[in-house]
């Protein structure tokens, strides 16, 4: 019985960082959308988890294949902010937590 506990305590051990290292990682991203937000002014939010769950919405969307316009339109359809806001929030959605959908910038352009 023995044997069995020392090989969970020794994976516990090794996996124990790794996962600080996730939630601190998370909570970097969660803080640097917030402030962004914040330092655009939209001040106008639920809560900072509603706020955060949201975002992660915006990029499910993308994920399921709508376009960040259509992601705004919907932002500004089911929110109280304002147009330049719903957009602002979505771009900043995506460049925190889903940064694969950024635009891509020719070279030259």
């Amino acid at each position: 019985m023995m044997a069995i506990h020392v090989p969970i305590m020794v994976v516990a051990l090794l996996l124990g960082p790794l996962g600080a290292a996730a939630t601190a990682h998370a909570d970097t991203n969660d803080q640097r959308f917030l402030s962004s937000l914040k330092s655009e002014g939209i001040t106008d939010h639920v809560s900072p988890s509603h706020t955060i769950e949201a975002a992660h919405s915006v990029c499910q969307k993308l994920d399921g294949g709508e376009t960040p316009t259509k992601v705004a339109i919907d932002v500004l359809n089911n929110s109280t902010m304002p147009a330049y806001h719903c957009g602002y929030f979505v771009g900043a959605s995506i460049k925190v937590y889903c940064p694969q959908y950024e635009p891509k910038i020719s070279p030259g352009t």
